[in-house]
């Protein structure tokens, strides 16, 4: 079954919104809510693949701390390890 962008771009809103804790909610869904937009359709699919990633390491890679997981160099986690999350 082939998606569309349409239908990967809902995936990932929510995806980003229902995260398990409330700092990922938070900063996920502010990162995508920026950049979900600009994104073409390799992008999303790396966000989506992105969004695999378990809160912990996440969290200690935007926050420059030890991770669990191997970030591989790409436009996605560039943006995100650079996001400038300002809480409201």
């Amino acid at each position: 079954m082939k998606i569309n962008i349409e239908n990967l771009k809902k995936k990932i809103i929510y995806r980003s919104n229902y995260r398990g804790t409330k700092e990922m909610d938070k900063l996920l869904s502010a990162f995508t809510k920026k950049y979900i937009n600009q994104f073409n359709f390799l992008e999303l699919e790396q966000l989506d693949k992105f969004l695999n990633i378990d809160d912990n390491n996440l969290y200690n890679f935007y926050n420059g701390l030890v991770t669990d997981f191997n970030f591989e160099k790409n436009q996605i986690n560039d943006l995100f390890k650079n996001f400038n999350f300002e809480k409201e």
